[in-house]
């Protein structure tokens, strides 16, 4: 039995992994953390300072915020932690990189099995269509999204650029009289509006033919199953960096 913390317990995300939970034989939470802390059925506190609750793993779909507390808690705790949300900074990526060094810590930018074999799908095409073929990325999320472009769309581009020896830039959106499109360019693009959860698309335009690989999530859902996947794929696990690349390949 995985024994989970839920860190953003009282939002959206936090809500869906605690109703996926509710019928899994193999995983539980055990509490949650939230600075809005509110009767959700398990105990919720505002600080991880707080919990007196034993648990294995975290999974942590609030922000960025407070990165440091939640890194030093599984440290010092001895647990694995599922990052969960994006937009994380720089400084934020190297606090991740040093923690790993003693902690087990699962981080991916999106928790979709689709998403993740759409990353694969435009890595073999991209390798496969070369500089021939110009490739824009479109991402697509609700009006409350913070960060931009999502990090999935960045992934999809860090995936793409890697047939090329990382040598692309990236380009996000275009205004005014910009010129011709250079071959070097990987074009980004976000829409925001409504509710969307989720769409990526990315485009690989030819001579007189398009090829689109795309994904779309019509409920959130589908991220809290990917997070409670990864809690138990992380149960044990010892410190390092982990992603859903590693989590498939040991399922398969």
């Amino acid at each position: 039995m995985t024994r989970i913390i839920v860190c953003g317990a009282c939002g959206k995300m936090g809500g869906n992994v605690l109703s996926l939970l509710e019928g899994d034989e193999s995983a539980k939470a055990v509490c949650g953390v939230d600075l809005f802390p509110r009767e959700i059925g398990i105990p919720v506190y505002k600080s991880f300072a707080d919990i007196q609750e034993e648990a294995d793993v975290i999974i942590d779909f609030s922000s960025s915020q407070n990165l440091a507390e939640r890194l030093e808690y599984a440290k010092n705790k001895g647990l694995g932690i599922v990052l969960a949300s994006t937009g994380f900074s720089p400084a934020d990526l190297a606090l991740i990189d040093e923690y790993a060094k003693t902690t087990a810590i699962f981080k991916t930018a999106n928790l979709s099995l689709g998403v993740n074999l759409m990353q694969a799908l435009c890595k073999a095409a991209a390798e496969i269509l070369g500089d021939s073929f110009d490739v824009e990325i479109i991402e697509k999320h609700h009006n409350l999204k913070k960060d931009s472009p999502s990090g999935t769309a960045l992934m999809l581009a860090d995936t793409v650029n890697e047939a090329f020896d990382g040598k692309k830039k990236f380009v996000n959106g275009r205004e005014g009289i910009v010129g011709a499109r250079e071959k070097t360019e990987i074009g980004i693009h976000a829409v925001r509006g409504g509710t969307i959860v989720g769409e990526h698309e990315v485009m690989f335009a030819g001579e007189d033919e398009i090829i689109t690989i795309s994904h779309s999530a019509r409920s959130k859902r589908v991220f809290a199953a990917g997070a409670i996947r990864a809690a138990k794929y992380l149960h044990g696990k010892p410190a390092g960096v982990y992603a859903m690349k590693e989590l498939l390949a040991e399922e398969n």
